[in-house]
């Protein structure tokens, strides 16, 4: 029978000993993946395929858009409902991250959360600056609030032991 690591959290806050700013930061990361989950819930049940923001980027109407290319609502249907799953799907493993490996300090925790964060969170909002987005400054909020918590647990890593010493995710 495996035994779980002597060291091992068996809660989901970070320990006392990372102290309030490791329970700071797991808040932030922890809402961060819920916010991608409701997101992505929200592309593949809600989200309609344009935006009024959309036409008004191409330079275009959406009576001429459905006239020049008559499936494009549909197939931006289909398109947003894979997005959308993907972006819940890396909600649901922000939180797993948040609430399992910070909590345990495994060394490569910064980088999964760091590169995560650039290329989901960081990446949609600086494309939504580029396209004038009427959502650019709502969506800048979840990547500031994504950098706040990286930038904490960083700080935080220091305040307890728990997991240092273990190699790339937690093996030795």
């Amino acid at each position: 029978m495996n035994k779980p690591p002597r060291n091992a959290q068996t809660t989901r806050l970070p320990s006392p000993a990372a102290g309030r700013s490791g329970r700071v930061s797991w808040w932030l990361l922890t809402a961060c993946g819920v916010w991608l989950i409701a997101l992505g819930l929200y592309f593949v049940a809600v989200r309609p395929p344009l935006l009024p923001e959309d036409p008004r980027f191409m330079g275009t109407t959406l009576e001429q858009l459905r006239t020049a290319v008559p499936g494009l609502e549909a197939w931006l249907q289909k398109v947003f409902t894979v997005m959308g799953g993907f972006m819940a799907g890396t909600g649901v493993l922000t939180v797993f991250v948040a609430t399992v490996a910070m909590p345990l300090r495994l060394q490569a925790t910064p980088w999964a959360l760091g590169i995560t964060g650039a290329l989901t969170v960081v990446l949609m909002s600086a494309t939504n600056f580029a396209l004038q987005s009427d959502f650019r400054w709502l969506l800048l909020l979840p990547a500031l609030v994504w950098l706040v918590g990286l930038v904490v647990y960083l700080a935080s890593r220091g305040a307890s032991s728990i997991g240092h010493g273990r190699g790339f995710c937690g093996v030795n």
